[in-house]
């Protein structure tokens, strides 16, 4: 249990005040990546003296050690928080919520009432037919041995009438119970979205802490209580929309969005919502450098033998879419705070806000890139350099869109400004590459005894669109940092990079590439080793 306690100022004595009760509501959220910092505020009525203001209407997820408070219109004293033993709220649901319950209550009896019709319905139709069957008896029975035939035969229409009034009124129910039942599944049906509808707008309300402020004033004064707390339930993450064009002038419009969650226990209706890249619940200071000490001392040879023994012959193993846009304020280029400029509704547990955070263009230099040890085609890719003069926030979903149509979707990582991006847009199915393999007879795949091994690398592209493209071709050959495993490897033609972003081995070539026409790469290497080793 957290501290019940925290004082942050103090008063002359209060000796026993009396206790007013305020209720507050949510007018400002800044939200974080993760965690939220939320500010109430309660207009309050007080006579002179000493006072306290008690407040129920704060989460049970608040943290009660970053509770603030601030008071106008009458001098502050001590602050109290609880997040046991609280009072009771009383009647807090909204007039939406006591409006749905009466919905539902109202629904919960049609549907009892019609259920007590059918019930009815039963037991008419049972005593129907105990009338059928008591008649039939008296009509087999043996009390009217030796009756008259005047009797017997008002006996016999007496029975054909009631039996046959029987069979009506037992029709009659059955057919008043079908139309029942069809009034009963409608009805539950009606419960149950009355239920739905209470659901939906229900969320919220659960179990509240405590706060009391102590006040004091030497008249009668009006004011204001505004109690700031954090919430680590609740985030926002980046969400965009990539279009690129095609054409002569090619371009990527970046819609750029964030989606909100919440999870706080409170409903947040109609508050100013800020989205601040800021991250609170994360590092924020440099780690520490700590001594670093090392001893020497005899070997454990038990240990060692142990070791070496274990070891001997074996081989080495190498180690919801809001329209108007939040407008972004840049705190020194450290944090960018995203301000939407009208109210917004975020309720706990059940809504997930997109909030616009307006769009930028970027001028791209488009390609066609494949790697053909994987690739049977080229892909589309467009590069720009962010002019926007923001950071690009990371995301978990980018959508791509090429030409207006949806081509699939991406994580980012984030963007600074001036920097470079890439993003993908799809195949070009048109674009084909064909990589053939050779290698030296004898090549036994991943273990091979033999002294040399030879591998020759034909890769063809063809390109069948009606568009040319500036092509790039990525490959590799193997590389050695052992002096015994020598390799030298040659291409044509020669290679635009090398040891592309900082791999080893890894080769790019790039060329444009007319509609029809194709081009052909050769790549081969020779590795060689001491015979009494084994190449992985």
């Amino acid at each position: 249990m957290r501290p019940l306690v925290a004082v942050l100022c103090f008063l002359p004595s209060l000796g026993l005040a009396d206790v007013i009760r305020v209720d507050s509501r949510i007018v400002d959220v800044t939200v974080y990546p993760q965690g939220a910092k939320i500010t109430r505020v309660a207009d309050f009525s007080m006579p002179e003296g000493d006072h306290t203001l008690r407040v129920l209407d704060l989460p049970h997820t608040a943290m009660l050690d970053m509770v603030r408070a601030k008071v106008e219109g009458a001098r502050m004293g001590s602050v109290s928080l609880r997040d046991s033993f609280v009072p009771p709220r009383g009647d807090s649901d909204s007039a939406a919520i006591k409006a749905a319950r009466a919905e539902v209550e109202r629904r919960e009896e049609a549907l009892r009432s019609r259920q007590d019709d059918a019930a009815g319905l039963r037991l008419a139709r049972e005593a129907a037919e105990t009338r059928i069957g008591f008649l039939r008896q008296l009509g087999e029975g043996k009390a009217l041995e030796g009756a008259a035939p005047d009797t017997l035969r008002d006996v016999a229409r007496m029975v054909g009438e009631e039996t046959l009034a029987a069979r009506r009124a037992v029709i009659a129910a059955e057919a008043e119970a079908r139309g029942i039942d069809r009034d009963i599944a409608e009805l539950k049906q009606d419960l149950e979205q009355a239920l739905q509808a209470l659901q939906a707008v229900q969320t919220g309300g659960g179990p509240t802490n405590l706060v009391e402020v102590s006040v004091s004033a030497g008249a009668a004064q009006t004011g204001k209580l505004v109690l700031s707390y954090y919430s680590a339930e609740a985030s926002w993450e980046a969400v965009n929309d990539a279009y690129l064009t095609l054409g002569d002038t090619p371009g990527v419009d970046l819609q750029r969005g964030a989606m909100v969650w919440q999870q706080t226990g409170e409903n947040w209706d109609d508050v100013a919502l800020t989205l601040s890249t800021s991250a609170p619940s994360g590092r924020f200071q440099p780690g520490e450098v700590t001594p670093w000490l090392r001893r020497i001392g005899e070997p454990y040879r038990a240990a060692a033998k142990m070791a070496a023994d274990s070891l001997a012959g074996a081989p080495m193993v190498e180690p919801m879419v809001m329209m108007e846009e939040a407008r972004a304020v840049s705190l020194h280029g450290l944090i960018y705070n995203y301000g939407y400029p009208k109210p917004v509704t975020v309720a706990s547990d059940a809504d997930g806000v997109r909030i616009a955070l307006g769009d930028v263009h970027f001028d791209a230099a488009i390609r066609a890139v494949a790697a053909p040890q994987w690739d049977e085609t080229a892909y589309l890719v467009a590069e720009f350099v962010n002019g926007s003069g923001e950071l690009l926030l990371p995301t978990g979903v980018t959508q791509l869109y090429l030409e207006g149509e949806f081509v699939g979707a991406t994580a980012t990582d984030k963007i600074a400004a001036g920097a470079e991006a890439t993003l993908p847009f799809g195949a070009i199915e048109g674009v084909r590459v064909n990589r053939v393999v050779t290698r030296n007879e004898g090549d036994a795949g991943i273990l091979s005894q033999s002294n040399e091994e030879t591998e020759t690398v034909r890769i063809a592209v063809e390109n069948l669109t009606g568009r040319g493209w500036p092509m790039r071709i990525v490959d590799r050959v193997p590389y050695s940092e052992q002096e015994d495993l020598t390799i030298t490897w040659q291409a044509r033609p020669t290679p635009s990079e090398k040891d592309v972003d900082g791999k080893t081995g890894v080769l790019a070539w790039e060329f444009d590439i007319a509609p029809g026409d194709s081009r052909r790469i050769e790549l081969s290497h020779k590795m060689q080793w001491p015979k009494d080793m084994l190449l992985r």
